[in-house]
């Protein structure tokens, strides 16, 4: 079972990214953020990276697609204009009913391919804490860890 990635159409863009932005903020709250700071953060994240309601230049959007069937996306680009070569997950997530069949693997090692082919010399990622999975996923591909938050419910 061979995932590929396809360019996600212009005309379900915007949609994803809306959609994606809104689990962004939710993801926030669940690390511990108050809805306030989470709807800010978000707000920033969606003007920065989706600036005037297009993808931030340089950065490409997928479908993970297995047998012709978009079962997932990924979402690279370049963490800063200020160090192209420095690239960055900004979002990859396999559906559901598909998880646990190596496709989020796959996924990430096809988001290698493409950053390097497109000049990347490294590839980074923030995971939330509480997603224990993707951390022992992204472990395993050799992904270190560089930077560690905590806190203490008192």
């Amino acid at each position: 079972m061979n995932a590929t990635l396809v360019r996600m159409p212009a005309d379900r863009l915007r949609g994803w990214m809306l959609a994606a932005n809104a689990q962004y903020r939710l993801e926030r709250i669940e690390a511990g953020e108050t809805e306030a700071e989470a709807t800010a953060k978000a707000a920033q994240s969606l003007a920065e990276t989706f600036p005037a309601g297009r993808l931030q230049v340089g950065h490409l959007v997928f479908e993970v697609v297995l047998d012709e069937a978009a079962v997932g996306v990924l979402w690279i680009g370049p963490r800063s204009t200020s160090h192209p070569d420095e690239w960055w997950v900004w979002d990859v997530e396999i559906d559901e009913s598909f998880r646990g069949r190596g496709l989020g693997r796959q996924a990430m090692q096809l988001a290698e391919t493409a950053a390097e082919e497109q000049g990347a010399k490294t590839l980074g990622l923030n995971v939330f804490g509480f997603n224990r999975i993707a951390r022992g996923l992204y472990e395993s591909l050799g992904y270190e860890t560089m930077a560690v938050q905590m806190r203490k419910a008192l």
